[in-house]
């Protein structure tokens, strides 16, 4: 499993990084993918073992910009 980060649409409410150690903010309290990329952020396969957490993330998002992929 993988996750997708919009970033366009993310606001960097953080939410995200409070449900899953998969996220994470900067010192500024931007998400720390952004760093990466300014578009879109996909990640490595995720363990089983955090995927409820990211699922979490995923729905805590008040925007809705994190997509879970198999």
């Amino acid at each position: 499993m993988r996750f997708v980060v919009d970033l366009k649409v993310c606001q960097d409410h953080g939410q995200c990084a409070y449900a899953a150690r998969a996220f994470s903010l900067t010192e500024d309290g931007r998400l720390a993918f952004r760093q990466q990329n300014a578009n879109v952020y996909e990640s490595a396969d995720v363990s089983d073992a955090e995927r409820d957490d990211v699922e979490e993330a995923a729905d805590a998002c008040p925007v809705q910009a994190i997509e879970i992929r198999d």
